[in-house]
């Protein structure tokens, strides 16, 4: 930016914020320049002397403005460094819900947890007028609605792949176990085709170790991973969708809050810790003993055990290893 040349042929001294973008890109009552920049306006205008329509040309804005500026500006108080920004809220609102409205919203959400919209079905019910749009703001301004998180990351997975071969599609998840003193954890997989499964326990549910689960079901299934999918938790992070890129297996998502997009994985998950309740009770503290014994019963659920889905005849029957 370059220095504007005072009446008395000075200098302007260069303001370390640029004007370009200053007073635009952002909401007027958000932007953290503007209180400087109107100090700086006041200054020009009052202590370098410059005319009201030379320093609104100068800042970009009208020559009403500046005039606003100077009025909102106290006189003999010295040098000005901000003028602060005043609220835009109107001071009245005639449209404005009532307190009652708002109470009765709060205290049907907060007592069963329902959605907006059978809020706003039973307050047309109790013979109240409102919008239902106007309902969700007001559970969105009581802080009421569960929004998503702005450090959640925002997977972009693609098209889920219909499975055709084994290992098209394979399922991952985790089980966790509460001790009294620390967290278990069992990492299961599950070919969606073949139903060839997996499931190794792990003492802490990180990525790396998560990569360690898969890389060593890569060797124990009988068929390579072209797909690998997963819920949002922190194990299958973006760490863990770069190691499978090294593997070449492409890593997606499903969508939030749906675990029935990986009902697979979710029922097996379910059939392990059913046939396995007394073991898992008995080793979740001891994970060398717990992973033999998953190593077992995996031997029986591969090989052995009848499956609805594939007409009651086992994954290495129906698809034995090459």
């Amino acid at each position: 930016m370059k220095s504007q040349p005072f009446r008395n042929g000075s200098l302007a001294w260069k303001h370390p914020l640029p004007l370009q973008g200053t007073l635009c890109g952002m909401a007027y009552s958000k932007n953290p320049y503007l209180p400087k920049l109107r100090a700086r306006a006041v200054r020009f205008v009052r202590e370098q002397h410059w005319g009201i329509r030379e320093t609104a040309r100068y800042f970009g804005v009208q020559p009403g403005t500046v005039s606003k500026w100077l009025a909102k500006a106290p006189l003999g108080v010295g040098t000005i460094h901000e003028i602060p920004t005043e609220s835009s809220a109107p001071h009245t609102s005639p449209q404005a819900i009532p307190a009652t409205v708002i109470r009765r919203i709060r205290e049907l959400r907060l007592a069963r947890g329902r959605c907006a919209e059978v809020i706003h079905a039973q307050l047309q019910q109790e013979a109240v007028t409102i919008h239902l749009s106007t309902v969700k703001r007001t559970l969105l301004r009581e802080g009421l609605l569960r929004t998503r998180s702005p450090w959640k990351v925002f997977h972009r997975s693609g098209e889920r792949p219909m499975p055709q071969n084994p290992g098209d599609l394979v399922e991952i998840d985790s089980i966790h176990f509460l001790l009294a003193s620390s967290r278990h954890y069992i990492v299961t997989l599950l070919d969606v085709l073949s139903r060839w499964a997996f499931a190794r326990a792990i003492p802490r549910l990180t990525a790396p170790a998560a990569v360690l689960v898969v890389a060593r079901a890569r060797t124990y299934l009988p068929f390579a991973f072209s797909c690998i999918q997963s819920d949002h938790g922190p194990e299958f992070s973006t760490h863990f969708s770069r190691r499978m890129a090294v593997f070449g297996i492409r890593h997606r998502h499903i969508r939030v809050r749906k675990p029935n997009d990986n009902a697979h994985v979710e029922r097996f998950n379910r059939t392990l810790q059913d046939d396995l309740r007394t073991d898992l009770r008995r080793y979740q503290a001891d994970i060398p003993k717990l992973n033999a014994v998953i190593s077992r019963y995996l031997r029986y659920y591969n090989f052995n055990r009848p499956h609805l889905s594939l007409r009651c005849h086992s994954p290495a029957e129906v698809f034995p290893r090459s």
